[in-house]
């Protein structure tokens, strides 16, 4: 009888040097000072774990002097919990200072190095001497990305050949003192496609993607289409010899597979306006990713590359990182098609062993391939942002997975992007849009900037919604609440409806209350009644602004004028209603798909020719309306409840928002001016102590001018400007 499909996990680990600097995964997550983390992958049902003991975080200085007391209380409390451990000694890493990858010695002092830790942990059976050799090799040796930032063909291979020689070292070594050690070898899996031109040079990469998997089985003989290339590199027939017998043929293949794992190379440029061009001293041509070109959807996603690995070596795989950094509703997707791939592999005969969720705390700067310290957090199974990992709703599907149960959430009646006909290439036609249903979301508030702003994320992550104005839904209106209701039968309702005219809510006091107050206070317990998640937004201005310092949550209301304390009155009656309601605080709203807010009316200003008059006593924080729905979104989607404040990184008054406006449009800030102010100076900025879920204001601002220009909208400032 076949054993169940297994849940592994993993934490994003990895060290590597760039010139004489060290980046650390675990340390930049926070993971290396938590812990309690531990307990948390325990329980989620995991029993086996990808763990760090990592060479350069032991011996970084001397190969005499170790350091063993973060690894000793780390295993210890695994052991503990019943986690099986896969060791790993380097990942993405090149070593300590005292060797590198090009290094003659590099095997043996790895191979002294897996000797001791062997010996600390006899306990440990499963092995990841050097997690994916390849790509590490290509990073450093050929791309130049990592230490030691090689960029040639010989380079890359000595780099391979060291890894693979120091796999082998490693697995006798650890073996000495565990006979029945077992090699887990991990290697990030993809194919290359190409136009007919180009051909050479794709089989040339589908060949070299096996290297290191073929060293280690011993596959590379005189008859390999790499044997002759690693000797002309100055690989020597003797060390392509020390892998004839198949000593390290891996007990598990470990394939690593991403959606950019898949490249398509394509000549014709003028089809990629925009797009960097490369080569191969050959030829010019664009390296594309092969799940954007619609022709070889048949045969491209991890399915037919786990049937690959499978054909050529038989050897029992395990699938050992999940991850996608996206909106959450596409991580659900993605780890959910991995699953079910998985599983449909098996019943055709696959040996296939386990599925590995990845950076279970996140990860940071990996989209800049950890070459910039930008300090781009990307969420994983857990949202660690604010030092305490928040579980998100992969964490949900794990639990659910690894206890053998199904998986359910309405985000997956809808395909993923890489399924999606938006995501092709345009020279492959016309894109039709995403056909179906699916359980939908209900918002309101279709004539608004929230509402519209909704509307248009919820297409982009191909979230079926329906979008209610006035006439449908009125959301003063206990019966018109109801019957939206029960004829949408929504999975959750978002209110993005209101009063939103700040100045007049002082003369329309009842309207003002009755729209931002008893009007959210109905839809909690519609939704309360129903069984459904319910979100609505509050405002910066339920504060007064004399704290001195940004809000967080715990923070006591104290509003100064009506709009502020109608906001603070839905609060205490939504969640009154509806304790699990989702109440989210924002600010100053900015964004691409109306002119009615603050930035717009600038631009439109200065086009013009007309100065702006903005103050400088009250300090927000702008908040960019499309990052605010797709944190909204992803909050909703991992039953997030509570008060949360979503507001972009920043602290600004009213003058500096509009100044840095226009120096990104390019127009002179000295057109800003300074408004007589006779009110008190405040401050009402926000920040989040459960969460920093937006980025930080700069990066939102240039995103915002950049699709003003795409839109058109901004060719005639710039020629105002000239």
């Amino acid at each position: 009888m076949q054993t169940p499909l297994e849940l592994w996990g993993g934490v994003e680990c990895t060290i590597v040097r760039l010139g004489d600097e060290y980046r650390d995964q675990s340390a930049e997550t926070g993971h290396s000072a938590r812990p309690e983390d531990l307990d948390l992958i325990a329980g989620l049902g995991i029993r086996t774990i990808r763990y760090p003991i990592l060479w350069e975080a032991i011996a970084p200085e001397r190969p005499d002097a170790f350091d063993w007391a973060w690894t000793d209380e780390r295993l210890a409390m695994l052991r503990e919990r019943g986690i099986r451990v896969i060791g790993g000694l380097l990942h993405h890493g090149s070593g300590p200072r005292y060797t590198s990858l090009l290094d003659p010695d590099f095997p043996k002092k790895l191979g002294d190095f897996a000797g001791r830790v062997a010996d600390r942990y006899p306990w440990i059976e499963m092995w990841t001497p050097v997690n994916e050799p390849l790509t590490t090799a290509r990073f450093s040796g050929l791309y130049g990305h990592w230490y030691p930032h090689r960029r040639d063909y010989p380079a890359f291979l000595r780099a391979l050949a060291n890894e693979c020689k120091g796999t082998l070292e490693a697995m006798r070594a650890i073996r000495a003192s565990i006979p029945h050690a077992k090699l887990v070898q991990t290697e990030d899996l993809g194919k290359t496609f190409s136009t007919q031109p180009l051909r050479y040079q794709a089989a040339h990469e589908n060949e070299r993607r096996w290297l290191s998997l073929d060293l280690l089985c011993g596959r590379v003989d005189k008859s390999h289409a790499f044997h002759d290339i690693l000797f002309g590199a100055g690989v020597s027939w003797g060390e392509m010899e020390m892998f004839e017998g198949g000593e390290a043929t891996p007990d598990i293949l470990g394939i690593n597979h991403y959606l950019t794992s898949e490249r398509f190379l394509d000549h014709r440029l003028d089809l990629y306006p925009g797009h960097e061009a490369g080569g191969n001293r050959r030829d010019i041509y664009v390296d594309a990713e092969a799940v954007r070109v619609k022709r070889l959807e048949p045969d491209t996603g991890i399915g037919p590359r786990l049937r690959e690995a499978w054909d050529r070596y038989s050897i029992p795989i395990a699938v050992t990182e999940v991850h996608h950094g996206c909106h959450r509703d596409e991580q659900l997707r993605w780890f959910s098609e991995v699953w079910e791939t998985a599983g449909a592999l098996r019943e055709e005969g696959v040996d296939l062993r386990a599925v590995t969720l990845w950076s279970m705390f996140g990860n940071v700067d990996w989209r800049f391939l950890l070459t910039r310290r930008a300090g781009f957090y990307d969420p994983g199974v857990y949202d660690a942002r604010n030092g305490t990992p928040r579980p998100t709703a992969i964490a949900q599907a794990a639990k659910a997975y690894a206890a053998g149960e199904a998986y359910d959430h309405p985000v997956l009646d809808s395909p993923g992007w890489w399924r999606r006909p938006p995501r092709l290439y345009p020279w492959n036609g016309r894109r039709k849009p995403l056909e179906g249903g699916g359980r939908k979301l209900l918002v309101t508030g279709a004539t608004g900037t929230l509402g519209n702003a909704f509307a248009q994320v919820c297409e982009e992550r191909a979230l079926p919604l329906c979008l209610t104005d006035r006439g449908e839904l009125d959301i003063c209106d206990e019966e018109s609440i109801a019957a939206a209701v029960a004829k949408h039968q929504p999975w959750a309702v978002v209110n993005a409806a209101g009063f939103v005219r700040v100045a007049d809510a002082e003369r329309e006091r009842d309207a003002c209350m009755a729209a931002n107050a008893e009007a959210p206070e109905k839809l909690a317990r519609a939704c309360a009644a129903a069984g459904i998640p319910f979100v609505t937004f509050s405002s910066d201005l339920v504060f007064d602004g004399t704290l001195g310092r940004p809000y967080v949550e715990s923070d006591p209301v104290a509003p100064t004028g009506v709009y502020g304390a109608s906001k603070a009155e839905a609060e205490r009656r939504v969640l009154a209603a509806m304790p699990d309601a989702l109440l989210l605080r924002t600010s100053a709203f900015f964004g691409p798909w109306d002119r009615y807010n603050f930035a717009s009316d600038v631009l439109s200003r200065l086009a013009d020719g007309r100065t702006v008059r903005a103050s400088d006593g009250a300090i927000i924080s702008p908040t960019y309306v499309p990052d605010l729905c797709h944190a909204a979104l992803d909050l909703l989607i991992d039953g997030e409840k509570g008060i949360w404040h979503l507001a972009n990184q920043s602290q600004l008054s009213w003058y500096e928002f509009a100044r840095r406006v226009a120096e990104g449009a390019g127009f002179d800030p000295d057109l800003i001016e300074r408004a007589p102010d006779d009110a008190q100076p405040s401050l009402t900025a926000l920040t989040s102590e459960r969460g920093t879920m937006l980025r930080p204001f700069e990066d939102a601002l240039e995103e915002y001018l950049a699709r003003m220009r795409d839109s058109g909208a901004l060719t005639p400032l710039a020629i105002a400007a000239e």
